[in-house]
């Protein structure tokens, strides 16, 4: 079997901590044969560092030499490499969120329509042991017909000091955009993706334009910090069902904490830790799993669901229809926030 020749477009932290070793992992079914970087010299060291043998200074020129590309670039980016790569007959994995507006994702999905290519996004959250368990529980509808849900993805004074992530003309947003998303995908994901009929939100950046910070990721300037460092919002969908959301870069809280929940008609589940909640038998019954040592990290399991989707052999977990409606709900939050009330959807 041919191996899947896999291109890296950024090779930032996000490239080199979770999706080079991940390929590299699976090399028998896919070889890292390209990298590019606008720091070209950058490129090269990661190339040496990782052995992959071919270097570009624009992408364009790598599409030729590859089947597949990961995109690991600012925001701003992930609609334009990726059309380009799709147009050129290139599968694409593209980093987190699928892209800033609803407009450039569904541009996306047409060019991956038009040319038969696969487009996924990176959720890696689905991927963790919890997340799979809690998914699994739903489906064997140990929970019932979902009711409420509740989303919290709180970090306590940690607004990402380096790279770009506080330019929002790059990245589009702060905490809800760079954090919040994957919560946000996830929950919808084990929602089996209700429609969202209203959504109400607040974004707040005070704290973080305030001067002298205590800040645990590094120094940043509070003068040009112009992205969301707190995020609320109230999402109620067609079914019925409704979802509270709030995530943080910088909250004055006691400590991090990432936790979503599901109550149902029959139980309820939570995700960090998994616990199922459940009155049978006359009682009130709380289990837990022990998640066991040794699984294959969610980063790996990622690579390889897309490597296999690419090659035939699976279908992808993360498709881009529900990666678009993530962009199109933070879209909604942050519209409701900049002029004080809801947004419906037709």
């Amino acid at each position: 079997m041919s191996r899947l020749r896999m291109g890296m477009i950024g090779v930032g932290g996000i490239a080199q901590g979770r999706h080079i070793p991940s390929f590299l992992e699976l090399k028998d079914k896919v070889v890292l044969s390209a990298v590019q970087d606008v720091n070209e010299e950058r490129a090269k060291e990661v190339a040496e560092k990782y052995n992959i043998p071919q270097v570009f200074s624009e992408y364009e020129e790598m599409f030729k030499e590859v089947d597949a590309v990961t995109i690991c670039t600012p925001n701003k980016f992930h609609a334009e490499i990726s059309i380009a790569a799709l147009e050129a007959g290139v599968h694409v994995l593209c980093e987190k969120p699928m892209a800033i507006t609803t407009a450039e994702c569904e541009a996306m999905m047409e060019a991956a329509r038009r040319n038969n290519r696969l487009l996924s996004i990176a959720y890696h959250y689905r991927y963790t042991p919890e997340a799979q368990l809690a998914k699994k529980a739903v489906l064997n509808n140990e929970i019932g017909d979902p009711l409420v849900t509740r989303v919290q993805a709180m970090r306590r004074r940690k607004v990402p000091g380096w790279g770009v992530f506080t330019n929002k003309d790059l990245q589009g947003g702060g905490s809800l955009i760079d954090f919040g998303c994957h919560l946000l995908d996830l929950a919808l994901w084990l929602l089996d993706d209700p429609k969202p009929v209203e959504v109400m939100g607040k974004t707040y950046d005070r704290l973080s334009k305030t001067p002298g910070q205590v800040n645990d990721w590094g120094p940043f300037d509070h003068e040009t910090f112009n992205v969301d460092d707190h995020v609320t919002s109230y999402i109620t969908f067609e079914n019925g069902e409704s979802m509270q959301f709030e995530c943080s870069w910088a909250a004055n809280i006691k400590e991090d904490h990432t936790s979503l929940t599901i109550s149902g008609v029959d139980g309820g589940v939570s995700v960090y830790p998994f616990e199922l909640y459940q009155a049978k038998y006359g009682a009130l019954l709380d289990s837990t799993a022990k998640i066991r040592e040794g699984e294959p990290s969610p980063g790996l399991i990622q690579a390889g669901n897309f490597v296999d989707s690419c090659l035939g052999e699976d279908e992808l977990i993360v498709k881009p229809e529900q990666a678009l409606k993530v962009t199109k709900l933070m879209e909604a939050i942050y519209e409701s926030s900049q002029k004080g009330s809801s947004v419906k959807f037709n």
